[in-house]
């Protein structure tokens, strides 16, 4: 089914590069430590998901912060996570030749994340995998973040694909319920959660947990 699939659209984080424990982290410190959430570490992982001022209104109360703060804190975050993570910022395994196969096959791709744009750009660029991408829906272009299916369904209508005809790959079972509610099929990256957290989904493919295991199926 990769083979004849006519886009592939990829979540971010956890999907193309194996970074969650460094979100969880820096979460932790601006959560509990910065803003005096009383929040064990489980339930910053737990709540770890949608948009960044989701988040925060999810934990604070919609009355805490002001949008403008919320942006700040937000960016502030994002800025110690990178600062974390640039040392050892790395694709999943086989996911440059994954892509570079995709790409001679004819396959359109694109990105759909609830990543702002500074993280997404931090992560590409980083990679040297921007020119694969002919579609990047980040946190700032949606009104409803995961599992409601506008990420997704903008992205393959920025790459002019029925959604029918997409195959997305994901990580996290909001990301895999996004793309059933958008019609599409799902690979999932088994790098923060268990097989058995997405039993309830029908859209998925296969599970891995690199794409080295995937190139066999896709280069057929």
């Amino acid at each position: 089914m990769l083979h004849s699939a006519k886009a592939f659209l990829f979540d971010l984080n956890g999907t193309m590069i194996d970074d969650m424990q460094y979100h969880i982290q820096v979460w932790f410190d601006v959560l509990t430590k910065d803003l005096g959430a009383n929040l064990t570490w489980d339930e910053v992982v737990h709540q770890m998901y949608g948009k960044n001022t989701e988040l925060f209104v999810r934990i604070f109360g919609p009355d805490r912060f002001t949008p403008e703060e919320m942006h700040h804190l937000s960016i502030e975050k994002e800025k110690k996570y990178q600062a974390l993570y640039r040392p050892e910022l790395k694709g999943l395994p086989g996911l440059e030749l994954f892509l570079e196969t995709a790409k001679q096959k004819g396959i359109k791709m694109g990105i759909g994340s609830a990543a702002i744009l500074f993280n997404i750009d931090f992560a590409i660029d980083g990679l040297g995998i921007r020119h694969y991408f002919d579609s990047v829906v980040a946190a700032e272009h949606v009104k409803d973040s995961k599992p409601d299916p506008e990420t997704y369904l903008k992205g393959a209508a920025e790459l002019g694909v029925n959604p029918v005809d997409c195959i997305v790959f994901e990580d996290a079972p909001k990301g895999v319920e996004a793309a059933l509610n958008a019609g599409m099929k799902c690979v999932v990256l088994t790098t923060m959660h268990e097989k058995e957290e997405f039993s309830i989904y029908p859209n998925i493919i296969t599970y891995t947990k690199n794409y080295i295991n995937l190139l066999p199926i896709l280069d057929k």
